[in-house]
């Protein structure tokens, strides 16, 4: 292969993954918020929501650095 197309498929499969890792983060949010609601403190759903912002956040964080990662190539 090329190297040009080399680089366009790694590329490529980078930005194909941004999408899992914005679904990852809000799941894992929300899984741990419901876990500590349900099982540690009883304080549903306050805990749950609290994770669900932050997972959210997290992903937002990710496609913030998805596209600080682009302007410098």
């Amino acid at each position: 292969m090329k190297k040009e197309s080399l680089r366009t498929l790694k590329d490529l499969a980078y930005y194909s993954s941004i999408g899992l890792s914005m679904v990852l983060s809000i799941f894992i949010g929300l899984a741990v918020g419901i876990y500590l609601d349900r099982r540690v403190f009883n304080t549903t759903p306050w805990l749950t929501l609290i994770f669900l912002g932050f997972g959210i956040a997290a992903g937002y964080r990710n496609i913030g650095l998805a596209i600080k990662k682009s302007r410098k190539l």
